[in-house]
């Protein structure tokens, strides 16, 4: 009678023995937090991933509207529309710095953007730029290239040469009387003749004025190399213009002749030039 009780009690504390073992193994094959986790970091997953909200900036249009003040506009688009008066800047590439240069700013007005600002003449690369407006980042627009031309002094970069016959004078007026860079007076004996080389890279049009001084007939041309792209007569004390496409033309001579007069061919010039430096 007492062995039976013992065997039964050793037999209960076995079950319970071989119960708790399995319950052991089935919690470390699948951890309560493993499906939970990321690999390798022990972090909770995202519930979503969250993405910056994009704004596009857009040049429509590019053009010189002043070449006599230099007066670049451009206008542009930006969408979603900013806040009005929203601040945009107009940017040009520095090939020297390397670097984007702010050279004019604006507000906005709508999903619209005009900036006109004063610059000289240049062949760069443009681009509109707005700062951050939450919950938008900082944006730009694609970089346009484009040449600018712009009316400036004949004279602003020196004469590449001068001469002539008959004692020629080719007298550029000083900076400090003629900061246009534009004035010139030109003088030679009674049948001489005097000229001027002037450096006309980067140019695509010039524009001359010219007056006739002298007692006489003179004959004023404009050549590249021995080919004449213009020439005009004038007579005694007369005033005229030529002007002339020189688009390709790098090098341009600014010649006076005496066809007849009783002292030689005296000239006064103001001449400008559409360039983009």
């Amino acid at each position: 009678m007492g062995v039976r009780p013992l065997r039964s009690h050793h037999l209960g504390i076995g079950l319970l023995v071989a119960a708790l073992s399995l319950t052991g193994c089935a919690a470390t094959v699948v951890p309560a937090e493993s499906a939970l986790s990321v690999p390798g970091t022990g972090k909770a997953a995202p519930a979503a991933v969250q993405t910056t909200p994009v704004r596009a900036v857009k040049i429509t249009s590019i053009k010189t509207t002043d070449a006599t003040k230099g007066v670049l506009t451009v206008v542009g688009s930006i969408t979603p529309a900013p806040a009005a008066g929203s601040r945009v800047s107009l940017q040009r590439w520095s090939s020297t710095g390397r670097k984007w240069i702010e050279i004019g700013h604006g507000p906005t007005k709508g999903t619209s953007i005009t900036i006109p600002p004063t610059v000289p003449g240049s062949v760069a690369s443009y681009r509109l730029y707005i700062g951050a407006q939450a919950p938008y980042g900082a944006a730009s627009s694609s970089a346009i290239s484009f040449s600018h031309y712009v009316y400036r002094g004949i004279f602003k970069k020196p004469l590449l040469a001068t001469g002539g016959k008959g004692h020629p004078q080719f007298t550029v007026v000083p900076p400090a009387e003629g900061p246009r860079r534009a004035e010139a007076e030109v003088i030679a004996d009674k049948a001489g003749v005097v000229w001027g080389d002037i450096d006309t890279t980067g140019c695509r049009w010039v524009r001359t004025w010219l007056g006739n001084l002298t007692d006489g007939t003179v004959r004023v041309s404009l050549l590249n190399g021995a080919k004449v792209v213009g020439a005009v007569a004038m007579a005694q004390e007369t005033e005229t213009w030529l002007n002339r496409d020189i688009l390709g033309v790098t090098r341009l001579r600014l010649q006076v002749a005496d066809v007849k007069s009783g002292y030689g061919p005296i000239v006064a010039v103001d001449a400008l030039l559409l360039c983009t430096n």
